[in-house]
């Protein structure tokens, strides 16, 4: 039983990875800027081109089921906004 009870704890560790260390790019396969939001789904403030690099700051999941993520510079402490998830590459 602790066996399983381990597995499972690394599964979730792998599986949920700690925010504020993620660093990711803008990786937009359209290849038009990536619409940055209120929130998911939310008002587009702005759009970033391809290859920005920025850190997650947060997560979500709208009422679809896709995943959002919450972006800020990587080179500032300044937040930017809500993303869809599928078009940011983290590493």
């Amino acid at each position: 039983m602790r066996k399983n009870g381990m597995a499972a704890l690394i599964s979730l560790a792998l599986a949920t990875p700690a925010m504020a260390q993620q660093r990711c790019r803008v990786m937009d396969p359209t290849g038009t800027p990536l619409n940055v939001r209120t929130a998911p789904n939310g008002r587009v403030l702005g759009n970033l081109p391809n290859g920005v690099l920025v850190s997650v700051v947060d997560q979500a999941v709208d009422a679809n089921g896709k995943s959002w993520v919450y972006i800020k510079p990587m080179t500032e402490d300044a937040s930017l906004g809500w993303v869809f998830r599928e078009f940011i590459s983290c590493f």
